[in-house]
């Protein structure tokens, strides 16, 4: 009788310790930040990994995230005590604005496009047409309230062998240096 009670407490243990581990290894918008799509045009467009990352990506990554949401804070540059509470609110008035910037640059109709929001920080990434204007497009979403910076992570082309943002379909893939 001891023997397998001690048997099923192993068993039990070892099927912990598995879901542990798988939990690690899922990847999950473990800092809440704003992922959304918002155009459709463009077929084949490789979905973004966006802000989904594994249990050791978020604690490789804890530092890090606390320092930058922080610093602004600190500097006296934000009203709030972290960049990262930002991010709803800009979120918010961003989709409000959408349509108004539409209007302005047609975008929609050249992309296909997902917004990421980080600390005040707006990274746009996904497929544009060969005639879109970009600039143009970016300098309007920086126009947003209490926006620091647009992040231009686009490309003309969805079956490039390198994309300047990870996917969801290849999360480990190296991207683009923006400065090649």
């Amino acid at each position: 009788m001891n023997r397998s009670i001690t048997s099923r407490m192993a068993a039990l243990l070892l099927g912990a310790a598995a879901a542990h581990a798988h939990a690690q290894d899922a990847r999950v918008n473990r800092g809440h930040d704003p992922f959304f799509q918002i155009s459709h045009a463009i077929a084949d467009c490789p979905v973004p990994l966006g802000p989904l990352e594994t249990g050791q990506e978020w604690l490789d990554d804890s530092h890090y995230r606390i320092e930058r949401g922080n610093s602004c804070w600190v500097e006296g540059r934000c009203r709030l005590s972290n960049a990262y509470l930002y991010d709803a609110e800009i979120a918010d008035t961003v989709q409000r604005r959408l349509s108004t910037i539409n209007y302005a640059t047609h975008w929609r109709e050249q992309s296909t496009l997902w917004l990421i929001l980080q600390r005040r920080f707006i990274y746009v990434q996904g497929c544009v047409a060969p005639g879109f204007d970009k600039q143009d497009f970016l300098t309007e979403l920086g126009k947003t309230a209490d926006v620091d910076r647009v992040i231009d992570d686009t490309t003309q082309n969805p079956h490039a062998p390198q994309l300047p943002y990870r996917t969801l379909a290849d999360p480990d893939k190296p991207v683009l240096d923006p400065g090649n």
